[in-house]
């Protein structure tokens, strides 16, 4: 018998977008709940087992943000992607900035809203058969318990943060490119005008850099590198 269907609950004031993103989404194997407002959608997200969240922006009563904000305080796992039909990138950066794992400007293809969907959930369902932990500095990242330490501090982390942080661990010492990343993590293979990586990497610097320790490099203009500390001679 497969695996069971990932259940994603859909969250626009729009009836045609909800019917429409139900319709793609059950087709696709997935099962779906739908709510037209932030509000009823917090009473799902609290009463349903919920795989993701796709959450429109801009609604009556509680909208996206609040919607991400107050599921952030009780679950930083759940992936959430926001749909927005503004183009300002203040408003996506504050969408990110506040826990949402990705975005999708409307109007959207069903096509790219799909890889999103299948990508986040690839991610953020990670599981190794043996006990993994990734070092680096004081940074301990065990990747069976979805579990990061820095120093003597646990570091809580978004699915997003963590896969990101694990594909820089995996390849420490190693330049990864804008295009590597992008790929990897969230699994953008077309040209995509997005923020997302660079909003995440600076997520993952407040996490993780102290003051004698800020392994995250950018090389300006093409990517980013982890670089481990050289030990003490």
């Amino acid at each position: 018998m497969g695996a069971t269907a990932a259940t994603i609950l859909i969250v626009d004031d729009e009836a045609g977008v909800r019917d429409l993103l139900g319709d793609a989404l059950r087709i696709a194997g997935y099962e779906t709940l739908v709510a037209a407002d932030g509000d009823e959608a917090l009473t799902l997200w609290r009463t349903h087992a919920i795989d993701l969240c796709i959450v429109d922006i801009n609604m009556p009563t509680v909208d996206g943000f609040e919607f991400v904000e107050t599921v952030r305080r009780d679950d930083v796992s759940i992936p959430i992607l926001l749909l927005s039909a503004r183009d300002a990138a203040a408003d996506v950066a504050r969408g990110l900035r506040i826990g949402a794992d990705d975005y999708v400007r409307k109007p959207f293809s069903l096509e790219e809203l799909l890889l999103r969907v299948a990508a986040i959930l690839r991610r953020t369902s990670i599981t190794v058969d043996d006990e993994q932990v990734l070092r680096c500095g004081p940074i301990a990242m065990n990747v069976d318990r979805h579990e990061v330490v820095v120093g003597d501090e646990t570091v809580e982390m978004s699915a997003t943060e963590f896969r990101l942080l694990q594909v820089l661990l995996t390849k420490k010492n190693h330049l990864l490119t804008r295009e590597q990343l992008l790929r990897e993590v969230w699994d953008i293979t077309f040209d995509s005008e997005t923020s997302v990586l660079d909003t995440y990497i600076s997520y993952l610097r407040k996490k993780i850099h102290r003051d004698d320790f800020a392994p995250i490099t950018t090389v300006r203009g093409v990517g980013f590198k982890l670089v481990d500390p050289r030990p003490s001679a």
